[in-house]
C-alpha cells in the first residue's frame, strides 16, 4: 500500500478530482461533507475533542478542516512518506507522522478515518482497529468513514481510480463488526452523499435517509 500511493502522492488530489467528477463534486465536497456531519454528530454527543488522530491521512487534506470545524489539535499519520512529505509542505500549520513512528498511548479524543480500511488487507484489519483503540482515551471516539460498495455510483468512481481498482471494500454491517470485535461500542451509523451535484436541490432531505444504505459514503462511529 505505501509504494502505492507513493507513486501517486504528488498528483492524488488531481486524480481524485478528475475520478469524482462524474458525480459534479470535487474532493473538498465531500471533505467538508463528511467533517461538518461529523462535527454535527459531536456536538449532539457533547464530546469536544482536544486532539484528534487523522490516521491514514494521506496528503493532509482534512487537517486543516478538522482544526476549522472541531477546533482540535491534529496529528495525521500515514505509512506513505511521499505523501507525508505532501502534507508537511502544503499544511505546515499540522503535524503529521509516519504510521510507523506512531506510538499509541490512549492520549487522543477522537479518531478520524476516511477511506483508508479498503486498502487495509482483510487480515490486518483487527490489528489496525487495536492500534487505534490503543490511541483512544476512554471514552474517545473513532469515526470510521468508508465507501459504501452497495452505491453503484461509489463503484463507479472507484473503477475509475488507480488507487482504488483493487480495493477490498466493506459494507456498513461488516464495519459495524468490526468495530465491535475491536472492542468499540458502535453508536452511530450513517449513510451520506446521496443525491450527485445535478439534484442538489434534494440534498435537504439527506439526512432524513441517512440510515438508510444508499448514500455513496457512510460513517460508523465508535466509542472506545
Amino acid at each position: 500500500m505505501m509504494s502505492h500511493f507513493d507513486a501517486h502522492a504528488h498528483e492524488y488530489r488531481t486524480i481524485l478530482d478528475r475520478g469524482l467528477s462524474v458525480s459534479g463534486e470535487s474532493g473538498d465536497f465531500f471533505l467538508n461533507g463528511r467533517v461538518k456531519w461529523l462535527g454535527r454528530r459531536l456536538n449532539l454527543l457533547n464530546h469536544q475533542p482536544r486532539r484528534v488522530l487523522d490516521y491514514g491521512c494521506g496528503t493532509g487534506a482534512a487537517a486543516p478542516v478538522l482544526r476549522r470545524v472541531l477546533g482540535a489539535q491534529i496529528l495525521g499519520i500515514d505509512p506513505s512518506s511521499e505523501e507525508i512529505l505532501v502534507a508537511r509542505n502544503d499544511h505546515p500549520d499540522d503535524e503529521f507522522a509516519l504510521t510507523r513512528e506512531f506510538k499509541p498511548a490512549s492520549d487522543f479524543d477522537l479518531v478520524y478515518c476516511n477511506g483508508v480500511f479498503h486498502h487495509i488487507p482483510p487480515a490486518e484489519r483487527r490489528e489496525a482497529v487495536g492500534r487505534i483503540y490503543d490511541a483512544l482515551r476512554p471514552g474517545g471516539l473513532f469515526a470510521l468513514w468508508e465507501n459504501n460498495p452497495w452505491n453503484p455510483g461509489t463503484r463507479w468512481v472507484m473503477s475509475r481510480l488507480p488507487f482504488d481498482r483493487d480495493a477490498v471494500t466493506l459494507t456498513g454491517p461488516e464495519s459495524c463488526r468490526l468495530l465491535r470485535e475491536g472492542g468499540f461500542q458502535v453508536i452511530q451509523h450513517d449513510f451520506l452523499f446521496v443525491f450527485p451535484r445535478m439534484l442538489r436541490a434534494l440534498r435537504g432531505i439527506e439526512p432524513y435517509l441517512a440510515r438508510f444504505p444508499i448514500g455513496a459514503q457512510y460513517l460508523s462511529l465508535g466509542r472506545k
